[in-house]
């Protein structure tokens, strides 16, 4: 156990936390941009699996890193208009059309991967490429600061970047304010003249590219091949930090810190003797531990505005 502790407290496991909380932010943010537009985010787990692969492949043949998340996030822009094409024009229930995405894309990349490579698996035997790391100069020297975020995946620091950049978009620009008022009261911005079906699509480009991104740093940057489910519940772990975060970018960013931390903390249980099936449970259970709490307290709230 004092090795546990030990374990948590220190640089390494920050550093580890920034790492395993990489394609949490994806998915948070694309779930926030989902729900920003009016669009339900269900589907974020099958988009992130497919975008996974498709970065593998993207990658593979053409040789660049850079090409194969190019190729992720239009995967991910392509799925994402699929579905709001599915719900808005064919009239599929939400909840249904977002289930049926996630079941297609566990099947059609099994399915892929065994029609490129003659695996069932994975992709091992492609020589992909992978996203490198990055040593920023003028923070790797600062004690402590430097151990801790310096070295990280270059998406890891797009992350980063893009909460900037989407807070920026969603409450600085005429754009954000009309995916806002689209999803908020679609009546209200319909009769205002703003296309409803335009600015559906936008939101599910934009989101879709954000979780292909997230799928893209699984399968070329956390691990450097796709294997099959590999994206392990993030999507639906990414809907549980938006939630948290309450919509907002700086909430998502702290609420997938958590769940990031508690990811990290189950790598760092592995030194104990608890059973692997426990220690891979672990950052579910907190997941749904800490909604819990949350949902009681906004229940809670809620319940005393209207008293």
């Amino acid at each position: 156990m004092n090795n546990l502790l030990n374990a948590i407290f220190s640089l390494d496991f920050l550093f580890t936390t920034l790492r395993v909380m990489t394609p949490i932010l994806f998915a948070a943010m694309a779930c926030m941009v989902f729900l920003k537009g009016g669009i339900d985010p269900i589907g974020t787990e099958g988009i992130m699996l497919l975008c996974s692969l498709g970065g593998v492949l993207g990658g593979y043949f053409s040789s660049s890193f850079i090409i194969g998340i190019i190729v992720a996030m239009i995967v991910g822009a392509i799925s994402a208009c699929i579905y709001v094409y599915a719900t808005m024009k064919m009239g599929c229930d939400k909840i249904l059309a977002g289930v049926a995405l996630n079941m297609l894309a566990s099947g059609l990349t099994v399915f892929i991967v065994y029609y490129v490579t003659g695996e069932k698996g994975s992709t091992q035997s492609l020589a992909s490429p992978v996203v490198p790391s990055v040593n920023i100069p003028f923070i790797k020297g600062i004690p402590i600061l430097g151990s801790v975020l310096s070295g990280h995946n270059l998406l890891t620091y797009l992350g980063l970047i893009l909460i900037i950049v989407l807070f920026y978009i969603i409450y600085k620009t005429p754009l954000g304010l009309r995916i806002r008022s689209v999803g908020e009261n679609a009546l209200a911005a319909k009769s205002l003249g703003i296309s409803i079906t335009k600015y559906r699509y936008i939101t599910a480009i934009i989101a879709g590219s954000l979780a292909g991104m997230g799928g893209a740093f699984m399968s070329m940057g956390y691990v450097s091949n796709f294997s099959r489910e590999m994206i392990a519940g993030r999507g639906f772990i990414g809907m549980a930090a938006e939630g948290m975060g309450r919509g907002t970018p700086l909430g998502i960013l702290l609420s997938s810190m958590l769940f990031g931390a508690a990811d990290a903390i189950s790598i760092r249980m592995q030194m104990l003797d608890i059973p692997a099936r426990l220690i891979q449970a672990f950052p579910y259970i907190v997941t749904i531990f800490a909604i819990s709490i949350y949902s009681y307290i906004a229940t809670t709230q809620k319940s005393k505005r209207q008293s």
